[in-house]
């Protein structure tokens, strides 16, 4: 009985513990509910999760953002001629998923990889054997390949011919990139651009030298956007409305340049550079009336197009060097004596060596001339008679004309990285070497324009480098670059007694520049020899560790040009500086004065630019006739009948007498490449995706691979190059 009761009474208890347990859970549940009801009230009315805008983002879901890309910018020559303009570029990818499919069912993916294989190695820089490697990853499940740097940046032809195979599986995304039509042409002036991102069509590219550095907002535009409804997988719906923005084109710039000049420029600068090879060189062309500069190139530079020599050439010395310029400044010299009346021509002084707080300074020619009066201290380039020049002035005056010169200040001109110089003035000693051009520093802009104060009767002009910016729109110029005069540092009457001087130079039988004496044509010049400051104090020893330069004014009394040329320690100085430097600027000056006019000779009319056409898929007896005819070489790599590559590309420009390398079907063989220049052999690896080792300077005496041996695999080639 007592059992039974505590039996039950255990049963009642577990009910009521039941009971509250469901009371509880139920209030829970209700709790639960309202916070539930009352968030999502919340979220209907706001519209906003964890910080998240839930209308934006379904409305995203639905609609797509896609940019719009603004057309960059063209740089044109002063006559319109193309210098860099927008272009396409592709890079090739193979897809080998084999549930990529299209519509109807069809593979769109790799089939067949050896014939894959074999087709495109007839395009691209790569043997079977490479691309085969390429199409058989480790990764069995990868979705796509692609082929390295040899598949990236191909031309629309090397497209055309792949697509024309009908390779399933080979796909190409296309990419906006820049073309420089002209090849090598002011290449460190104009610059060049690089795209964001190396895969994304949608890329932008941005200068990174030069004009396209310097103007690149300008010349990028503005990029739009096109809004289009998709559905839950992307694609967009018919007829959904679209809202654009329209994008704005880049502004057109028009440089200074003259193409004729410019090419004619290039190509005397790249035979001196071959011939004598300097650390580097500087061909400058200004308008002397107006300061725009016609013509500007320097070497070592590098092909815009292929990137070749870029590694060694990433500045625009023309404005980014500083240099000590010898004895050209002796034109501000005896500028500033005169200008100061503190020039007596007849006033006769010891020449050879003088003393100057306690440092012996010295003409070139160690025993002087003896006592020689001062009129023939500028065309002997007598570096004591400028110490006397400025020891008569005093080193305040010299200073304060230094100064009106714009000696160690900017010039302005629109390039990116431009250097002020300086003057070192501490000591006596110091004040003394500035008058002949040493312990002063200067970029070759700021020469230019010191030097169009002689050219223009005493006013000093700005040099120039833009012509315009023009709406590619309307075609209405935004704004016109005219000319500038930044001062007048000296007098009409002593801008003319300084160009007599510097006629002197060139016809005085003592004068230094008799090398520049041109038949006919009445120039005026300077020449200049700059010792090279040592790392480790003092300056360079040798005979041609010197900064060789020329200033001329053509014609000397009344200018239409100043040319300025510099030449830095030629590695074959096998001439004197004055014969290598007459070597371009001779033919140079020839050039500006009978521009418009019939050319007078073979050589003048066979130096214009060549502009390389379409080879491919011509036969190999066909293409060698074309380059033959162009005045041109070629090199043929391959026992093919057919052309599939060709370097340079189609529509580039190049000098006569120039190297190009074909690529023809068959097997790969390795050419001869006796008599092939540097430039040449770089070609060859280029186009063919080799490994070559360079000894030597020159032109190819030996390489390791016997002409006519399949190369294909061979290895690291190695190239021996030897000069005449």
């Amino acid at each position: 009985m007592k059992m039974s009761k505590f039996r039950k009474l255990l049963k009642n208890k577990a009910r009521r513990n039941h009971y509250i347990v469901g009371i509880l859970i139920l209030i829970a549940t209700a709790f639960s509910f309202i916070l539930f009801i009352q968030r999502f009230a919340y979220i209907a009315i706001e519209k906003h999760y964890d910080g998240a805008n839930l209308v934006e983002k379904t409305r995203a879901q639905y609609v797509k953002t896609s940019k719009i890309n603004a057309k960059r910018g063209d740089i044109l020559d002063v006559n319109g001629d193309m210098i860099a303009g927008d272009s396409t570029v592709y890079n090739i990818a193979a897809i080998l998923d084999h549930d990529s499919k299209t519509a109807s069912g069809k593979p769109r993916y790799v089939v067949n990889k050896e014939k894959t294989a074999r087709e495109l190695s007839k395009y691209l820089a790569l043997s079977q054997k490479q691309i085969l490697k390429y199409l058989n990853p480790s990764n069995k499940k990868q979705y796509q390949v692609e082929m390295g740097q040899a598949g990236r940046n191909l031309s629309i032809e090397i497209k055309r011919k792949i697509d024309a195979l009908h390779l399933p599986g080979i796909t190409f995304t296309a990419l906006p990139s820049r073309s420089y039509p002209n090849g090598v042409f002011a290449t460190n002036l104009v610059g060049i651009t690089k795209a964001d991102n190396d895969n994304d069509k949608n890329s932008n590219i941005s200068g990174v030298m030069g004009i396209e550095k310097y103007f690149n907002k300008m010349l990028s535009g503005k990029d739009g956007k096109k809004i289009t409804k998709v559905d839950g997988n992307g694609n967009e719906l018919p007829n959904s409305q679209k809202n654009e923005i329209e994008s704005a084109d880049g502004t057109n710039i028009y440089l200074t340049l003259n193409s004729k000049i410019q090419q004619y420029a290039e190509i005397l600068a790249e035979e001196a550079d071959e011939k004598y090879q300097p650390e580097n060189l500087q061909v400058i062309v200004m308008n002397a009336k107006t300061g725009a500069i016609e013509a500007a190139t320097q070497r070592p530079t590098f092909n815009p197009t292929t990137g070749k020599g870029l590694s060694n050439s990433w500045r625009d010395t023309l404005v980014e060097d500083q240099y000590e310029p010898g004895s050209v400044m002796k034109i501000l010299t005896l500028s500033a004596s005169i200008d100061s009346e503190n020039y007596d021509p007849n006033e006769l002084y010891h020449s050879g060596s003088v003393e100057v707080g306690g440092r012996t300074i010295s003409d070139w020619n160690n025993a002087g001339w003896g006592y020689i009066p001062l009129s023939e201290a500028f065309p002997r380039s007598s570096n004591v008679g400028m110490v006397k020049l400025e020891e008569k002035m005093g080193s305040k005056t010299w200073m304060k004309y230094m100064q009106r010169f714009k000696i160690g200040t900017k010039t302005g001109i629109e390039l990116p990285g431009e250097v002020s110089g300086g003057i070192s003035y501490k000591h006596v000693s110091d004040q003394a070497m500035t008058s002949f051009g040493q312990s002063v520093n200067v970029n070759a802009i700021q020469m230019l324009q010191a030097f169009s104060a002689i050219a223009n009767g005493g006013e000093m002009i700005k040099p120039q480098i833009i012509q315009k910016t023009v709406n590619p729109d309307t075609g209405k110029t935004i704004k016109n670059f005219k000319r500038t005069v930044v001062g007048q540092p000296i007098k009409k009457s002593t801008a003319k007694k300084v160009q007599k001087a510097m006629r002197q130079v060139v016809t005085k039988n003592y004068g230094t520049g008799m090398a520049y004496n041109i038949p006919g044509i009445k120039v005026g010049v300077k020449t200049g020899t700059a010792q090279i400051a040592s790392p480790n104090g003092g300056y360079l020893t040798g005979s041609n560790n010197y900064i060789f330069s020329v200033a001329g004014m053509i014609p000397y009394d009344d200018p239409n040009y100043i040319v300025y040329i510099t030449l830095k320690q030629p590695q074959k100085m096998t001439e004197s500086p004055e014969k290598i430097l007459s070597e371009i600027f001779n033919p140079l000056v020839k050039r500006l004065v009978n521009q418009g006019k019939s050319p007078t000779s073979v050589t003048e009319a066979g130096s214009q630019y060549v502009k390389i056409p379409s080879l491919l898929d011509d036969s190999t007896t066909d293409a060698q006739s074309k380059i033959k005819s162009l005045n041109l070489q070629s090199g043929v790599i391959g026992t093919g009948n057919k052309v599939v590559q060709q370097l340079p590309s189609s529509g580039e420009k190049v000098m006569p007498g120039q190297r190009m390398v074909l690529l023809t079907n068959g097997a790969m063989t390795m050419p001869d490449l006796s008599g092939w220049s540097k430039n040449d052999v770089l070609k060859f690896a280029e186009i063919t995706g080799k490994t070559v080792k360079t000894k030597g300077d020159g032109y190819v005496t030996e390489q390791s691979v016997k002409a006519g041996q399949v190369i294909n695999g061979s290895g690291k080639i190695v190239v021996t190059l030897k000069n005449n």
